[in-house]
């Protein structure tokens, strides 16, 4: 499982440091690709293959089905890190998460996520004001413990 969050930057040649805890995990080769809300989704070989098979159920007929498979599976590219931890992320992922410089990698369960530091600040102080209210709304806490 994938969780925690690492400060990295992004080099000249757009390498970024997989954290060692992250990389483990990932394999040698994994999948980068555009994720949503402006980030990059990060998938194991294996998760990406679960991905891809709940994808192919979904009916082509739907337009949305299609946009979104499209979005996923064309941005996708296969990736491996270099002796130093990084992976080479395309250029055209890089502008898709606006990478520049300062990084945020952070583990999210089954993936890896990849932000611009800006772009993930404002996330989180956007999330931050509504994060109770977005909780009570898909989470649910049933708990019976005897006090």
């Amino acid at each position: 499982m994938f969780m925690g969050e690492h400060q990295h930057s992004i080099d000249g040649k757009g390498r970024v440091i997989i954290p060692a805890r992250f990389r483990e995990e990932l394999g040698d080769k994994f999948i980068v690709t555009r994720g949503l809300d402006n980030c990059l989704f990060v998938y194991p070989q294996e998760e990406w293959d679960k991905l891809e098979k709940k994808l192919k159920g979904l009916s082509f007929t739907k337009a949305d089905a299609r946009a979104f498979t499209r979005f996923l599976f064309s941005g996708a590219v296969e990736c491996e890190t270099d002796k130093q931890g990084r992976a080479l992320i395309p250029q055209s992922l890089r502008e898709h998460a606006n990478l520049d410089k300062e990084v945020i990698v952070i583990g999210v369960s089954t993936r890896v996520e990849i932000w611009s530091r800006d772009v993930w600040e404002k996330y989180k102080e956007e999330a931050n004001l509504s994060f109770e209210e977005i909780s009570e709304k898909i989470v649910d806490f049933d708990l019976d413990i005897d006090l």
